[in-house]
């Protein structure tokens, strides 16, 4: 249970920072678990943290704190975690239908005493009069005992037929699949379901144990004839000993199989390389992937070394080999660093 325990300490460093005032901040931007939308010029970052803060940027690169999406917590979350502290998790956001999702997830560490839920706004704009979060409540709840996966990490894509599928889960049993119905907000009946990606188990491992066979962090990003999904596979927030790192697979269908680059399903752990950390910068991952003004661009968190592995925001430009295979530059881990603004008065 290091690695959860690893979470812990990162999440309560991210709420810390979320508590300072503007001038006591470091100039980066310190997210864990990022994800992106654009609406009109303006990008939006959420990343998991107290009620899920939130940036806003016009060139991805100067970055301002807009606050939380939740003022409090979702009404729902002490029901499903009896120790729900108000971190929210690992947040996704999609645009369907002309409102914009943001899914997220509840749990109690070290269980999968976990939910996703999902609320819905007009706009991402908080200056906006349209501006308000309605929480739809549980999309998927994952009870110990009933289930060996993990209710938390949701990602959504939309497939060729116009239908959503969500994908999610970390540790256990890897990473699930199913369809939503149409208002994207449960899922749809009948119940369809699918394992995408998972690593070996050992034989007789206690089903209430999450590792070790640890994945997590799904997200499948569209490219020409390809669907890709990325997962995050080690352990995270263990500073030097961290090892996470982000591989990837692709399938001509939403739904898989994924298959790596030597053939081999994700379902049965497979998974090629995309990047990980080095000396500087450790436990990359928890990667979303994006296409903006005709750029793919990977955005993921990663720990810098020189600052006692503090997290900071990442966005990548993302190219694709002579396969059809996304390539990551390593070396621009340093040449891109956020610019956290003062708050607005």
């Amino acid at each position: 249970m290091k690695v959860l325990a690893g979470v812990f300490a990162a999440l309560t460093a991210a709420a810390t920072f979320a508590a300072l005032p503007a001038s006591a901040q470091a100039a980066q931007v310190q997210v864990h678990d990022p994800v992106m939308a654009k609406e009109g010029n303006t990008y939006y970052v959420f990343s998991t943290g107290p009620g899920i803060t939130f940036y806003s940027s016009t060139d991805m690169q100067n970055w301002r704190r807009e606050g939380r999406v939740f003022p409090g917590e979702p009404s729902w979350a002490k029901g499903v975690a009896k120790s729900f502290d108000g971190h929210v998790w690992a947040p996704d956001v999609q645009h369907h239908n002309g409102k914009y999702y943001l899914y997220y997830s509840v749990s109690a560490f070290g269980k999968n005493t976990s939910a996703i839920g999902v609320t819905v706004n007009k706009t991402l704009n908080p200056r906006s009069p349209d501006y308000k979060w309605e929480d739809q409540g549980i999309v998927v709840q994952s009870v110990p005992g009933r289930d060996n996966w993990n209710a938390i990490d949701p990602n959504v894509i939309e497939d060729a037929a116009g239908n959503g599928w969500m994908s999610f889960g970390s540790f256990w049993s890897g990473i699930k699949m199913f369809k939503l119905n149409a208002d994207w907000t449960r899922p749809a009946e009948p119940q369809e379901w699918k394992t995408i990606a998972a690593r070996e188990r050992p034989p007789f491992s206690p089903d209430a144990a999450p590792e070790p066979a640890e994945i997590e962090a799904p997200f499948i990003f569209r490219k020409g004839d390809y669907y890709y999904l990325f997962v995050s596979w080690g352990l995270c927030c263990q500073k030097e000993k961290s090892t996470y790192h982000v591989v990837v697979g692709r399938s001509r269908d939403a739904t898989g199989p994924y298959l790596d680059k030597d053939g081999k399903d994700m379902a049965k752990g497979g998974g090629s390389h995309v990047i990980r950390g080095d000396s500087a910068w450790k436990a990359l991952g928890h990667n979303s992937a994006y296409t903006f003004d005709g750029k793919d661009y990977m955005v993921l968190h990663a720990y810098e070394t020189a600052d006692k592995y503090v997290q900071k925001l990442k966005v990548l430009e993302m190219k694709w080999d002579a396969s059809g295979w996304p390539v990551v530059d390593p070396s621009n881990l340093n040449r891109y660093q956020s610019n956290l603004l003062p708050a607005q008065p």
